[in-house]
Order: structure tokens, then sequence, then C-alpha cells
């Protein structure tokens, strides 16, 4: 399953120009409130060159890119929870990503409103949390009606007041202090409130050289600069319509090293401790989003649960090496690439090969 994020933001702010930048796409985003109705959904392949390289030695029939969906949905306002503007019925279709992108206003154009008539990007922030919290305050609700006569739900039941006491103190659950196994009591219920989030600040093009620590002061606000991703939705909208071998080239002359997009991945993955680990041979050449940390047998149910269950040893070489040597045969015969046993903790860029128990 690839990696799946939800942009929300009030309207307004670019979410759909930012959509329709990082996807390709071309979903309607226009100067007017409430323009997405339904959620927009692409899929987007994750740039990495060391598949095509990988693939040229193996003379692959095909490269397979790990991916990203991003889900793109109706603007939020002020009290949606009650019913204003579209409501938060929209957020549902967000229940089940890895983690929220908040999509937040920081260019100044008076040819395009504000539902607050004022660019604040810290009092959007806080709108949108409001509404997440107000979300999960009813999902667990529900849940609580259902179990509270269940002696054998009192565990639970315990949990979920803490929780909701935390919420009506606007405390979101990421930032409740919970160990291990209240965390994991929780998974099942994808609460929005719990989940990893981003922050794009969608800038005007004077600002584009600008740190995320720098905008950050400006706006007065106290997010770590690693989860801040700067992006100009217009530039974005122009680099969107240009052919491949003209974007690094039209970035070179902004003095930009990377787009909206590449700089989404990175943060995408540091955020959630993701790592790519590299299969090739000559019917396909791959690479597959693991965890960092997981060990071999985990990695190999990554590709089929059978393998996970069969697992016996794997063969593994950095890229580079594997690179360097031109062929699997040849790495092994410099005894480069190497046997490990279940213990072994993949790492990025390692070239895997399964062995199976008979």
């Amino acid at each position: 399953m690839s990696l799946s994020i939800g942009i929300v933001g009030l309207p307004n702010v670019g979410k759909s120009t930012i959509f329709n930048s990082l996807t390709r796409q071309k979903v309607d985003a226009q100067n007017y409130s409430f323009c997405t109705i339904e959620p927009n959904i692409g899929c987007v392949k994750v740039p990495d060159h060391r598949l095509e390289k990988l693939a040229q030695i193996s003379k692959s029939e095909k490269i397979i890119y790990s991916t990203i969906e991003f889900i793109d949905i109706a603007g939020l306002v002020r009290g949606a929870h009650k019913g204003e503007g579209l409501g938060n019925k929209f957020l549902t279709n967000i229940r089940e990503c890895n983690a929220i992108c908040h999509i937040l206003r920081h260019f100044n154009n008076p040819n395009i409103i504000h539902v607050e008539e004022k660019i604040e990007p810290k009092d959007d922030l806080d709108i949108i949390n409001m509404e997440l919290i107000m979300a999960d305050l009813s999902q667990i609700e529900k849940k609580i009606d259902s179990i509270k006569n269940d002696p054998s739900e009192k565990e639970l039941l315990c949990l979920l007041f803490k929780i909701v006491t935390a919420l009506k103190k606007n405390t979101l659950i990421k930032n409740i202090n919970l160990d291990k196994e209240e965390l994991l009591m929780l998974k099942e219920y994808n609460f929005l409130t719990a989940k990893p989030c981003l922050y794009i600040f969608n800038i005007d093009e004077a600002d584009i050289n600008k740190t995320p620590a720098q905008i950050l002061s400006d706006a007065n606000m106290n997010l770590d600069p690693n989860q801040v991703i700067l992006v100009c939705g217009k530039m974005e909208e122009e680099l969107s319509q240009l052919p491949e071998n003209e974007i690094k080239e039209y970035l070179q002359s902004l003095n930009i090293s990377q787009t909206g997009l590449e700089k989404m991945i990175i943060a995408g993955y540091k955020l959630l401790n993701y790592i790519s680990m590299l299969t090739t041979g000559p019917k396909e050449t791959r690479s597959w989003q693991i965890t960092a940390g997981t060990k071999a047998p985990q990695a190999a149910g990554k590709i089929h649960t059978d393998f996970e269950k069969g697992f016996a040893r794997v063969e593994v070489i950095e890229w580079q090496k594997l690179l360097d040597c031109g062929s699997w045969n040849q790495a092994r015969e410099k005894g480069l690439a190497r046997m490990e046993g279940r213990d072994y903790i993949i790492k990025d860029g390692d070239v895997v090969l399964f062995h199976f128990a008979k």
C-alpha cells in the first residue's frame, strides 16, 4: 500500500492549485469558496534515480516506482462541525491516510478572497485543528455510547474519557502523553488529530528563497521547521506545464534545488520514518516503501505475505556497490553480496534477494 497524504485547509488557500501541481492533474481551482466538492485523488510516483541505473545493468523489462497518494478535500471553515460552509463530513475521506498536510496561505493577493478576510496562517491552522478535534470528539462520543455498558471494554472506555478531556482542552491526540499499549488500542480508529502532520506554506514569489524558519518567524508560529514545506503555488503551477527536461533548468534559473513534490516526498518519508528497499532483475526493478528499522522477514512480507512465512535468509548489497560490480554474479565473486538472517535490519538503498526455506 502506498503512502497516502490528506490535504486540508481553508477555502482559497491554494489547495487545489497545489494538488494540481503535485499530481499534474487538472481539477477545478477557482477564486471562490468550496470549488472542491468531491475529494480529488491523485497518485504520483516517487522519483528515484537509483532505479533507472539498476534497471540498466539488470536489463529489466520495467521499472516500478513507489507511489504517494494525495487526497484533496473540500475547504473547511470556522464552525464546519456546526454545519457552516459545506460542513466537515469530507474529513471521513482522509481517515485512512498516513498523514495530514495542512495548506496555509502566506501569499498576498487582493484578487483572491480569504474567507477570514485576513492573511493569518496561525489563525487558519487553529480553525482547521478545531475542526479535526470536533470530528474526533464526535467519533469518540459515538464509540463511548456503544461500549459504556460493556464491562469488557472498561480499559478502552477509561482511555477514551482521558482523550475526550484532552481534546476539549484543544490538545491534539498526538500531543497527549500515551504509552505504547494505549497507542495500540487507538490505532484502529484512525483519529485525525493522532496523525503526523506536514505544513505547506503557500508563499509569494518574492519569498521563494526564504527558509522555513524565516517564514515561521514572519507568521509568529511555533512549528518544527523540518515539517514545514515552502511552496509557491503560482510557480508550481507554471512548473507543471513544462516538460520534465525543462523543469530543472527553470528551477536553477530561480536558484531553487527542488520542486514542491520533491520537498513533499522527502518530508513525508522523514515524517513517517520511511525508507526504500530495492529489488532488481530481468523482469523488473522496483522500490518498496518500508519503515526504518524493519527486519528482513517483515520486509519480505511487504512483497508478499507468504515471503515472510517462508523466509530463510536475504542476500543483500548496497545499491551503488551492485552498480559498480555490474551484476549480482560479479558482486558475489567479489564477496560484496552477503547473506543475512532474520535479525538483519534493512537499510535505505539495500538491494535485496530473498531466499526461502524448502
